[in-house]
């Protein structure tokens, strides 16, 4: 097959660094162009990375000499030479969004790792297994935005890729009515390494701004369904979260209380996640699990250091499924924060698009 010529805008940042890594090895893609701040563009990618690469690996041989480009005041060159690109800059929320919309209406496609985006209406936020056919709004945002390739698609808050996953194959069956979790989440989820935040070294900071938030407002669209065009939140289940800082390098974790219109047994919640699979398992997408929900019998498991690697990175771990005092059950859950959570996610939800046709390889 014809490879995809990719773009990252935002590859300087420790999301975009993990893109470089995830596309220097795809089968599918094909790194193009390396975009970043007006003080990395000029430079070559190993320059503008010097000292703040944060990858346990070193930086892929095609990434070295790219130039860098500036994605604001490259945008024309950049949207003419790539058949998408990936977005993970780290701007004002009015920025990205302007700056988004820029390359869409330039008629190149935009997977974006940001949030800005997330809650525009007509532009789909898809964990790949979970809500595929929300890439059918595309259609209504397109017509919005007066473009024939150029569109916007999200993927979601990387907190909620540990814990919508283990729900989701019992929400609709059982009714699924509310939930509260707490998430620990790894450093690599603000930017930092423990060399870059040392205040993370023996310690938990109770306070992610807008985490809680996100958890708690994300998985309804993600749960909704798409009407005149827009994507309308469903309005259950209801959604408790307190999102904590922990040090660990990379992995959130998130002990999960359910409750159920109809609880369902331990048995059949079981049957449940070994037998689901999803649309990216369907199409054998290249960064697609094999199994995605994995659980765990030991009482010990799954631990952050041991699991979040599982079928590389893009798996979800789950363990300790036992019945609550306050709620029908609890459980706890684990995904890899860079991978399945970020720029895994972003990459997978990219394959879900060329394969379904909403981006086409032409340069």
């Amino acid at each position: 097959m014809k490879k995809f010529k990719v773009g990252i805008i935002g590859g300087t940042g420790m999301v975009g660094q993990r893109y470089v890594l995830l596309i220097a090895g795809h089968p599918w893609f094909d790194l193009a162009v390396i975009a970043a701040s007006p003080r990395s563009a000029g430079k070559t990618y190993e320059e503008a990375v010097a000292g703040r690469w944060a990858m346990d690996v070193p930086i892929p041989d095609c990434a070295k000499k790219i130039i860098v480009k500036d994605a604001s005041a490259d945008i024309d060159e950049i949207a003419s030479s790539v058949d998408f690109v990936f977005s993970a800059v780290d701007m004002k929320k009015d920025e990205i969004i302007a700056l988004e919309e820029a390359y869409a209406k330039r008629e190149c496609p935009v997977v974006s790792n940001n949030s800005a985006n997330r809650w525009t209406p007509d532009v789909p936020m898809v964990i790949p297994e979970i809500n595929p056919e929300h890439i059918k709004v595309i259609d209504f945002h397109r017509k919005r935005l007066g473009t024939k390739r150029g569109f916007i698609a999200a993927k979601s808050n990387c907190s909620i890729q540990s814990y919508v996953p283990a729900l989701h194959p019992l929400r609709e069956e059982f009714g699924l009515k509310s939930v509260l979790v707490c998430t620990y989440q790894a450093i690599s989820g603000a930017g930092k390494t423990f060399e870059r935040g040392p205040e993370m070294v023996d310690n938990c900071i109770p306070y992610i701004g807008g985490e809680e938030e996100k958890s708690e407002r994300e998985p309804l669209k993600v749960w909704g369904m798409i009407e005149n065009g827009k994507i309308v939140a469903a309005g259950k289940p209801s959604i408790t979260a307190q999102c904590l800082r922990v040090p660990c390098s990379d992995g959130h974790m998130a002990a999960v209380f359910a409750s159920f219109e109809k609880k369902p047994s331990k048995e059949e919640i079981l049957d449940r996640w070994a037998k689901f699979s999803g649309r990216a398992q369907e199409l054998k997408l290249p960064s697609a699990p094999k199994q995605f929900l994995h659980y765990f019998t030991e009482d010990n498991r799954p631990q952050t250091k041991l699991d979040r690697n599982l079928e590389n990175g893009m798996a979800i771990s789950i363990g300790r499924l036992r019945e609550d005092t306050q709620y029908d059950y609890k459980f706890v859950c684990l995904s890899h924060n860079t991978l399945r959570g970020a720029a895994g996610g972003a990459v997978l939800l990219a394959e879900l698009l060329c394969a379904e046709g909403y981006i086409e390889a032409i340069h």
